[in-house]
């Protein structure tokens, strides 16, 4: 597997699939780009689900938080972007994912969406 920023997700066959539960991951250091000014945004992101027959594996998921640091994306854009393409690839039962994000002109924003 690539050590470089990729949009390639990849999944692995869930050990547990006949029982819920809940995998929780925290990316303290995510940054992505200002669209309007093209300055650094930072923030947390924060994934919950519930998975069904996949699970994601967590070096590419590493791998594909980092591919957006050189982008511009507005807060709501990449957190609902980070939600559909895990959705797209895991098909699980609940997902969540938080956008915590650090102060942008006197503002903290925290944006979050859930599947279903």
């Amino acid at each position: 597997m690539s050590t470089q920023p990729s949009k390639a997700l990849e999944s692995f066959p869930n050990p547990a699939a006949e029982r819920d539960y809940e995998i929780r991951f925290e990316a303290p250091e995510f940054t992505c780009l200002c669209p309007r000014t093209g300055q650094p945004d930072f923030a947390t992101i924060r994934i919950r689900y519930t998975p069904a027959d996949l699970c994601v594996e967590l070096k590419s998921l590493k791998l594909y938080l980092w591919s957006f640091r050189d982008e511009g994306h507005f807060h709501e854009a990449v957190t609902n972007r980070i939600l559909d393409d895990l959705v797209a690839l895991l098909s699980p039962r609940k997902l969540s994912v938080e956008g915590d994000f650090l102060v942008r002109g006197g503002i903290h924003t925290v944006v979050e969406v859930q599947y279903p």
